[in-house]
Parts: C-alpha cells; sequence; structure tokens
C-alpha cells in the first residue's frame, strides 16, 4: 500500500505503508522517475532519472509542505 498525501502538478508525493522503521520521508513521482525525500530537514536520499532543476523544484515543493508531510506521515504511522 503506498497512500498519496499530495497531487501537485504532474507529482505524487507518498510512502510506503512498509517502510515505517525509516525515518518520516516522502516519496515524489512523475511519469517513470521517482525520489525520495527526508522529511526532517528536507532532503534528497535517492534520485532515479530526475534532472537536477527539477530535484530543486521538487525540494521547494516538499520544504513548503513539510508540515503536511509530517502530519500525514506521524498519523498513518502513529509515531
Amino acid at each position: 500500500m503506498s497512500p498519496t498525501v499530495l497531487r501537485i502538478g504532474p507529482y505524487r508525493l507518498y510512502f510506503y505503508s512498509h517502510e515505517s522503521s525509516e525515518p518520516p520521508h516522502i516519496h515524489v513521482e512523475r511519469d517513470n522517475y521517482g525520489a525520495k525525500f527526508w522529511l526532517s530537514p528536507v532532503s534528497l536520499v535517492r534520485n532515479y532519472g530526475f534532472s537536477p532543476s527539477e530535484l530543486i523544484k521538487l525540494q521547494k515543493i516538499v520544504e513548503s509542505n513539510e508540515k503536511i508531510l509530517l502530519e500525514a506521515w506521524h498519523e498513518f504511522f502513529g509515531n
């Protein structure tokens, strides 16, 4: 299961339900590209195909929605 937290433009922001043992993070996908960001502090963990300029845009999206994303993480995983 991978609950979608937000959709912003062409991007889907979600997490996997089996990743509760990791620090809070969010996955971002568009088409066949993907990235993973830690949420506190926001930082890129992995990139699967996004260009450097698009990664900067994605990081800004994650940063500007950090509070919402962290709340969704803690609500879902209960920690």
